[in-house]
């Protein structure tokens, strides 16, 4: 348990690490700061928050552990801003989809004695905002804790049982290796789902009345919010690439087989579709 923990632009996840951090006994003590002036003032009311600070610098003054919870383009910025006012060993983590540019800058961000360690939860939906949090978000999820080889180890160490203690499996890999990782299973279908449903807008628009429940399951999280994710691409380019380039040969495989009529290579692009996602683990 942390004695205090300060979360830094809760939206959805960071609204859920308070949720989750209360209800399951992670920190006695939740501080929020958010960038809006409204946004500070309804969280005032929330009963898993214990104090809303004005400031980014006046919310981790007396932090244990800071959770950066906002766009992967301005973490760092964050970072920079708490870095003078944090107390001796204090700990700050982040839940931004891309690791290794925060890590490393991170890592640089806050002063000797204080560390730096980052995270990503696979957890999260297509809604956004504060409202949208819940405690149980990270119940049987991964969480991704990426330490730099330079990284304190008790801090590592801290950093991942917090996420356990919120109902998460932490596994802790290198940020590169993060940034390869997620770029195929995270960052890839989102392009996928995006540009599926921006390639049927461009056909008759009555067909979307029509489609049942596998149209609606391939394209849920092309409902997610654009801007946050044109940053996450932008952020993680070179490995997303990489997975498109990847994604493109198999499909032009698939379409080389229709052509040719080759039903055996088309069944068995199904086959090894549906093996590999009956070994999905499964979510609670």
């Amino acid at each position: 348990m942390f004695e205090s923990i300060t979360i830094l632009a809760p939206g959805l996840l960071g609204a859920s690490v308070a949720r989750a951090a209360r209800q399951y006994g992670a920190a006695r003590r939740v501080t929020l700061w958010a960038r809006r002036p409204e946004v500070r003032l309804q969280l005032k009311d929330q009963p898993w928050c214990d104090r809303v600070a004005e400031t980014p610098a006046d919310a981790a003054r007396d932090a244990d552990l800071v959770i950066v919870c906002a766009p992967v383009d301005q973490i760092v910025s964050l970072i920079q801003q708490i870095g003078p006012a944090l107390p001796a060993g204090a700990i700050v983590t982040d839940v931004g989809s891309v690791k290794g540019k925060i890590c490393r800058k991170g890592h640089l961000a806050v002063p000797p004695g204080r560390h730096f360690v980052g995270s990503h939860p696979m957890a999260g939906s297509e809604k956004t905002g504060w409202e949208a949090g819940r405690a149980e978000l990270f119940q049987g999820r991964v969480t991704f804790v990426t330490p730099l080889n330079e990284s304190d180890p008790k801090a590592v160490e801290k950093v991942a049982a917090f996420w356990t203690a919120l109902g998460s499996d932490a596994c802790t890999v290198e940020p590169d290796a993060h940034d390869e990782i997620v770029a195929h299973i995270s960052h890839l279908p989102q392009v996928l789902a995006s540009t599926l449903c921006a390639s049927l807008a461009r056909r008759d628009p009555k067909w979307r009345n029509f489609s049942g429940g596998g149209l609606r399951d391939t394209s849920r999280i092309a409902g997610s919010d654009p801007r946050l994710w044109k940053t996450i691409l932008e952020q993680n380019r070179d490995e997303v690439l990489r997975a498109v380039r990847a994604y493109q040969e198999e499909l032009h495989g698939m379409e080389r087989a229709l052509a040719n009529r080759d039903w055996f290579e088309v069944q068995a692009i199904l086959e090894r579709g549906k093996a590999y996602r009956e070994l999905f683990r499964p979510i609670p």
